[in-house]
């Protein structure tokens, strides 16, 4: 039950992204991003992904990679587009 409840948490946290990533990648417009928020959060869910490793928890690994493919994207088209 534990393992079901992380799951359903990961789902829902790394879903959260998806709505901001299709938008970017369709408009190619980031103006109203935070560069210093997204390098935060990047960065943050590569921490998160390591300790995930480390505790070895299945949701906390794969919720943090697929956050950490969204949440860079998001940053590499800031970085482009401005």
């Amino acid at each position: 039950m534990i393992e079901f409840i992380g799951f359903i948490a990961a789902a829902c946290t790394t879903i959260s992204l998806l709505p901001q990533v299709i938008h970017a990648f369709r408009s190619k417009s980031t103006k109203d991003i935070s560069l210093p928020m997204y390098l935060t959060l990047t960065f943050g869910v590569a921490m998160w992904f390591v300790y995930g490793l480390l505790i070895h928890s299945t949701p906390v690994i794969l919720a943090n990679a697929v956050t950490f493919v969204f949440a860079s994207a998001i940053l590499i088209l800031k970085i482009k587009h401005g």
